[in-house]
Formats: structure tokens, C-alpha cells, sequence
């Protein structure tokens, strides 16, 4: 499926869909960050921890935060949990390589949580991005 960039972005008036990638690991938020911004739908900023990852998106406009659980200091689940209670609506993905099932359930239960298990592919990466973006802010153009 190709999806079609100038559709979407036509339907957002131009708008590209701000998201907010958090891992403390440079190399994952570099490249799924690299590969977003490849496409004109997607304006791209990183974190590389919960704190910054809450105090970002509580006074930044994003449409979607994709988050690690496994992280030093202030954890994904803890970011969740603080981000929530301030945007309850913000969609988010969880992106990890370790977390357990049971933190994935405390992470669920959070609300509007979607998860990637890592190692995740450039382009389910995207595509679930864009999939969230239409079930969120209504349907983009695509093309077969």
C-alpha cells in the first residue's frame, strides 16, 4: 500500500502530523526519526528519557508519542502515566525490546496505548504512525 503523502496533507490543510519519538537508546530514536521525516507527513522531535519526554509533550503540540518502558531515571510507564493525566486523548505507541508483559499490561491500562516490539521494521513502524494518525484524526488518502 502507497500511501498518499499530498492526500493526507491536503486533508490537514498542509499540517504535518507532529510526533514525538522517545528512546534512550541514540541509535533507535536517530533512525525511526531519519525515517519519518523522510516523508512530508511527519514533523519529528526526540527525547531521550521520560522527564524529557513529559515535559515535551505536555508544552509542545504533538499528535503522537511513540515511547520506550525500559529507561533510566523516569521510565516509559511513568512518562505514560504523567502525559496522561495532562492529554488523556494523546495517542501513543509503545516501542520496546524488554519490557515484560505484565509492565506492557500496567502500560495498556494507561489508555491508548498501542506496542511495537522491537526489533520493529522502518515501514510497520511508519505504517502503524499513519494508521494511528487516521484512526485519531480522521482517514488519509491512500492509493493500492
Amino acid at each position: 500500500m502507497k500511501i498518499n503523502d499530498q492526500g493526507m496533507l491536503d486533508k490537514r490543510n498542509g499540517r504535518p502530523f507532529r510526533i514525538l519519538i522517545v528512546d534512550d537508546e541514540e541509535n533507535v530514536r536517530n533512525v525511526f526519526r531519519d525515517f519519518c521525516q523522510s516523508s512530508p507527513l511527519f514533523e519529528v522531535t526526540t527525547a531521550s528519557g521520560g522527564q524529557q519526554a513529559i515535559d515535551m509533550a505536555i508544552k509542545n503540540d504533538v499528535d503522537i508519542v511513540t515511547i520506550d518502558l525500559v529507561m533510566p531515571e523516569v521510565s516509559g510507564l511513568e512518562a505514560i502515566e504523567t502525559i496522561k493525566r495532562e492529554k488523556p486523548h494523546l495517542p501513543m505507541v509503545i516501542v520496546t525490546g524488554n519490557a515484560t508483559e505484565n509492565l506492557i499490561r500496567q502500560a495498556g491500562r494507561l489508555g491508548g496505548c498501542r506496542v511495537m516490539h522491537k526489533p520493529v521494521g522502518l515501514d510497520e513502524f511508519v505504517r502503524e504512525l499513519i494508521d494511528l494518525a487516521d484512526e485519531k484524526y480522521g482517514p488519509s488518502s491512500q492509493t493500492a
